[in-house]
C-alpha cells in the first residue's frame, strides 16, 4: 500500500481543472448570494444567525469524533466569547470551552499568520487534561510516536481494519513547515479550492495524537473565513460533512490511498460546501421565525427557564415539548416544569396538543 504522502512528487498536488472549475464558480456565486442575502438582517438578527451557526459548527465538528456536546453551555459558551447579552446562559466546562475557543480562533482571527504554536494553542484547548479519554497524550506538541505508528483504524481489538497510517513522527517538522508556508503564501490559489486542498493536506500529515480532524475542519473554516473576508459565519461545513459522514470518510480513505491527482476529493469537498449552504436557508428562515416570535410576545413577562426552552423549541427541535423535555431542557425539577408550562399555556405562548396524562405534549400557540 502506498500513501499519498510517499509518492515522490509529494506534496505537489494536482487537478484537473475542468470539473473543480465549474463547481468553484457556482460555489462562489452562492455564497455571495448568500451573504448579500445575510446582510439584508438587521444586525440583531444576524448575531443571533452566527450565534447558531457557530453553535452547529461546534456541535457537529465533535460529533463526527463521536464527541456529544451539551448545545447549552456551547451556546453560552460563544456568546460570553463575543460579548452577547443573550438571556439564560450557563456555565460551560472544560471540554467546551476548548472547542470553543479554537473554533473561534480560528474564524474572527482569520487574517493572523497560523504558525505551529497557534496549532499547539488550539491543541492545548481541546484537550485540557492532557487525556484523549483514559488515555494520556501528547499535548500542544507534535506526536511522538512513542507508542508506535500513527493509524486509523476501526473494528474490536484484534480485528481492527488499519485505513490508514501517517507520516511518521521524526518527518513531521519538515511535513508541518512545508504546509504552514504554503498555508500562508499567495499561490494565485482560490481561497475556497484552497480550504478542500488544507483540509486534505493537515488530516494526511496527521500531526496530533488526537485532534486532527477537529483542527482539520478548523483550518478549513479559516479559509473560508478569509474567502469572504468576514468573520461572520453564516454556514457550518463542519454540519454538513457530520449529515455526509460516512462519505466523507471513505472519500479520504480513498483520496489518501491514492496518487497525487485530487480531483475528486475538491470536487467532493465543493459539492459538500454547496450543499452546507442549503443549511444557511434554514437558519434564516429558524432566525425570522424566532424574531416574530418575539416580536409578538414582547409584552409576555417570562423568566429565564421559559425564554431558553422557548428558544430552543424555536430552533431545530424534534417533535412537540413535553414537561420531561422542558425539565431536561431547562435543568429542572418536573413540577417546576409543569408549573412553567401551565404559565405558558394561560399566557397563550404555548398550546396543548391532543390527548393527555402522561403522553401530553405542547407546540407553540398559533401566531406564535
Amino acid at each position: 500500500m502506498t500513501y499519498l504522502y510517499e509518492h515522490k512528487s509529494w506534496p505537489k498536488f494536482q487537478w484537473r481543472d475542468d470539473h473543480p472549475a465549474a463547481l468553484l464558480a457556482d460555489v462562489r456565486h452562492r455564497q455571495g448570494r448568500l451573504l448579500g442575502r445575510m446582510e439584508t438582517l438587521g444586525f440583531p438578527l444576524r448575531t443571533e444567525a452566527v450565534l447558531q451557526t457557530l453553535t452547529e459548527d461546534v456541535l457537529k465538528s465533535s460529533e463526527i469524533e463521536g464527541e456529544i456536546l451539551d448545545k447549552d453551555q456551547v451556546r453560552s459558551s460563544i456568546s460570553r466569547r463575543l460579548g452577547l447579552d443573550i438571556a439564560g446562559l450557563v456555565p460551560a466546562d472544560r471540554a467546551v470551552e476548548g472547542v470553543v475557543e479554537m473554533v473561534l480562533d480560528a474564524t474572527q482571527k482569520y487574517r493572523e499568520e497560523l504558525t505551529a504554536e497557534r496549532l499547539f494553542g488550539w491543541h492545548a484547548a481541546l484537550f485540557p487534561t492532557g487525556r484523549s479519554g483514559m488515555s494520556r497524550i501528547v499535548v500542544g506538541a507534535w506526536r511522538d510516536d512513542s507508542h508506535g505508528a500513527m493509524q486509523v483504524v476501526s473494528g474490536p481489538i484484534g480485528r481492527q481494519k488499519v485505513h490508514y497510517e501517517a507520516p511518521p513522527a521524526e518527518n513531521l517538522d519538515r511535513e508541518m513547515k512545508a504546509f504552514l508556508s504554503w498555508f500562508e503564501a499567495d499561490k494565485g490559489i482560490d481561497p475556497v479550492l484552497k480550504a478542500g486542498v488544507a483540509h486534505l493536506w493537515f488530516i494526511t500529515i496527521h500531526p496530533f495524537d488526537d485532534g486532527n480532524g477537529r483542527i482539520a475542519r478548523a483550518i478549513a473554516d479559516m479559509a473560508l473565513a478569509r474567502s469572504e473576508d468576514s468573520p461572520q459565519r453564516f454556514y457550518s461545513m463542519s454540519a454538513q460533512i457530520r449529515a455526509e459522514r460516512e462519505a466523507y470518510y471513505e472519500m479520504l480513505e480513498a483520496t489518501q490511498k491514492g496518487d497525487l491527482d485530487i480531483t475528486g476529493w475538491l470536487t467532493w469537498f465543493l459539492e459538500c460546501l454547496g450543499r452546507a449552504f442549503g443549511g444557511a436557508d434554514e437558519i434564516f428562515n429558524s432566525v425570522m421565525r424566532k424574531a416574530r416570535f418575539w416580536e409578538l410576545h414582547e409584552s409576555v413577562i417570562l423568566n429565564d427557564r421559559q425564554r431558553r426552552v422557548l428558544n430552543r423549541v424555536l430552533g431545530p427541535f424534534e417533535g412537540n415539548l413535553t414537561s420531561s423535555k422542558y425539565a431536561k431542557l431547562a435543568k429542572t425539577s418536573q413540577d417546576t416544569a409543569a408549573r412553567d408550562i401551565a404559565d405558558l399555556v394561560d399566557k397563550g405562548v404555548l398550546a396543548r396538543e391532543p390527548g393527555g396524562g402522561r403522553s401530553t405534549s405542547y407546540s407553540l400557540a398559533e401566531g406564535g
